[in-house]
């Protein structure tokens, strides 16, 4: 059974940053793409930030230049770093990690964090 635990997160002004993190923990064999999402209020999920196990990363037009992701594999853990933040940031944030649990699984699974709420205030 695979679990991603988020800290981080919580309130800041409009301007401020946020550094974030998703940390895998159980089976994990390996973890291929690990990722964020967000939703906003009455909004549909959206990709903020992926990363693959080789390091390379692509990003939502609304948050590019602003948001890096990163990930430390000795951990099993990605981090989310966000700088000018937006009133438009404030969302529930999931972490997302495809992970393959055992050898013998052959394939990786989508597991998903219960999720954090960013708010940004103007």
């Amino acid at each position: 059974q695979v679990q991603l635990v988020e800290s981080g997160g919580g309130l800041v002004q409009a301007g401020g940053s946020l550094r974030v993190s998703c940390a895998a923990s159980g089976s994990c064999f390996r973890i291929n793409t690990m990722g964020w999402y967000r939703q906003a209020p009455g909004k549909q999920r959206e990709l903020v930030a992926v990363i693959t196990s080789g390091g390379s990363t692509n990003y939502a037009l609304s948050v590019k230049g602003r948001f890096t992701i990163s990930r430390d594999n000795a951990k099993n853990t990605v981090y989310r770093q966000m700088n000018s933040l937006k009133p438009e940031d404030t969302a529930v944030y999931y972490c997302n990690a495809e992970v393959v649990v055992a050898a013998t699984a052959g394939y990786g699974m989508d597991y998903w964090g219960k999720g954090t709420l960013v708010t940004v205030s103007s």
